[in-house]
């Protein structure tokens, strides 16, 4: 008879939102060991009788404060072996990308809690403990790709926004340049996606900028942009 095999369950969450025209990630100081002092996401462990997603959004308001502004969307799960010096640990991430959180505040077994730009997050010198980074990267990547297929990045713009303001939001998500023209003519052409709304804003010198809203009744966390806003390649 094969032996059952037993280790704890974590949750982990990748918050991000758009501050300053960058896509910046919720990161919490650890308070306790393992890597105590290193940044991570928030999360922690599995309570008797829980779901995963009631976990994380527990975890994420004991620890940050923050209550889900949206759906918590399940990123894919990561381990047990090799990603938690205390043994075998078995993670579910989640995803929350989002215009906006209320204020944060540390507790649980967060030492601090802060909004770090995603780059700063990344890469081979990456601060944050555990295989953090992986899920980060994993985070981004997704949330990248929904704003592809989906019209969700007007909801971090207002009501009514700009072209101008639309693509950079985009380019904050994406972390790439846009060129202004090509995506005002794609934006404007996608079907069921934004239309003007007979306004318009001075944005500069120029002459005054038209405004735009996603169009009525479309929801922008379900609703699938057909042709999709394709990201341009990744530079080398």
């Amino acid at each position: 008879m094969i032996e059952p095999v037993t280790f704890p369950i974590a949750v982990d969450v990748v918050a991000l939102t758009v501050i300053d025209h960058t896509l910046n990630a919720l990161v919490v100081r650890r308070g306790i060991e393992p890597f105590r002092g290193r940044l991570a996401l928030p999360g922690g462990f599995l309570r008797s009788g829980e779901q995963t997603d009631q976990a994380a959004a527990r975890e994420l308001e004991e620890e940050t404060g923050v209550t889900p502004p949206g759906h918590l969307e399940q990123l894919r799960t990561y381990g047990p072996l090799g990603r938690d010096p205390r043994g075998p640990v078995l993670s579910v991430a989640y995803l929350l990308l989002a215009p906006s959180f209320s204020p944060t505040h540390a507790g649980g077994d967060a030492a601090g809690v802060l909004w770090q730009p995603v780059e700063a997050l990344l890469g081979p010198d990456s601060p944050l403990a555990f295989d953090h980074d992986v899920i980060l990267a994993d985070g981004v990547e997704r949330a990248r790709s929904k704003i592809e297929y989906s019209p969700l990045a007007t909801s971090f713009c207002g009501p009514q926004f700009t072209i101008t303001q639309l693509r950079t939001t985009y380019e904050a998500i994406w972390g790439s340049t846009l060129d202004p023209r090509n995506f005002h003519r794609k934006a404007t052409k996608t079907a069921s996606f934004i239309e003007p709304t007979g306004d318009s804003v001075r944005e500069g010198a120029g002459r005054p900028a038209a405004l735009y809203r996603l169009v009525p009744g479309v929801d922008a966390t379900a609703f699938v942009l057909d042709p999709p806003l394709r990201r341009p390649p990744a530079q080398a």
